[in-house]
């Protein structure tokens, strides 16, 4: 007999990266929203948005983009920003107590930083940021919402998360923001490494 018990939960967010998205609007100002359904396989990353928002809306128009990751110590950064929409009028899907709100950097308390080859900014004071195209935009199963099919142009990262002469992040000074079941976490200490990484192993691990 199983030991666990069947259950329907409204959410399913089992821990999953924070990222916050910079496009353009069509006045040429900059939304920036904050999202948790991502994942990278090479140099694609899958996004899946609300139908009815902002985001959404201007990748269809325009789809250059910034992926920012944050870092756990941001997170209310990120909360400042959940409660806003650049939609006006806010869409009816959005939950209750949300607000239209024009200047999303300015209410969140972050900076514009120029990318290098897309027009929205990035995140200054993100670690990670990701340059990237919207290629395909097509509708989830349920209608609801967007899986977004992004490609990777240019990553940008904060020099003290580099291991020193190399093009690789240091997993033991990068820890993503987690998204879990509507709590924000940080990673733990290191457990072990993959067998395919390319960086050292931690002294210690394993």
């Amino acid at each position: 007999m199983s030991s666990h018990t069947a259950i329907e939960p409204s959410i399913l967010y089992f821990g999953t990266p924070v990222v916050l998205l910079s496009t353009e609007n069509e006045d040429g100002t900059f939304n920036l929203a904050p999202m948790s359904s991502a994942w990278a396989l090479g140099r694609t990353v899958v996004l899946g948005l609300g139908r009815e928002g902002q985001t959404a809306s201007n990748l269809l128009a325009r789809p250059d983009l910034v992926i920012n990751l944050p870092a756990p110590h941001q997170w209310p950064a990120v909360e400042r920003l959940a409660p806003l929409t650049g939609r006006d009028p806010v869409p009816p899907t959005k939950a209750a107590g949300c607000r239209f709100e024009p200047a999303k950097f300015a209410a969140a308390g972050l900076r514009e930083e120029p990318s290098h080859t897309v027009r929205p900014p990035r995140v200054a004071e993100c670690p990670l940021h990701l340059e990237a195209r919207a290629e395909r935009i097509r509708p989830d199963l349920s209608g609801d919402c967007v899986i977004v099919e992004t490609t990777v142009l240019k990553v940008h990262a904060a020099p003290e998360l580099l291991i020193p002469g190399t093009h690789h992040i240091d997993p033991a000074a990068w820890s993503p923001l987690i998204y879990n079941f509507r709590h924000y976490f940080g990673l733990g200490p290191e457990l072990g490494s993959s067998y395919r990484t390319e960086t050292p192993r931690a002294a210690g691990v394993g």
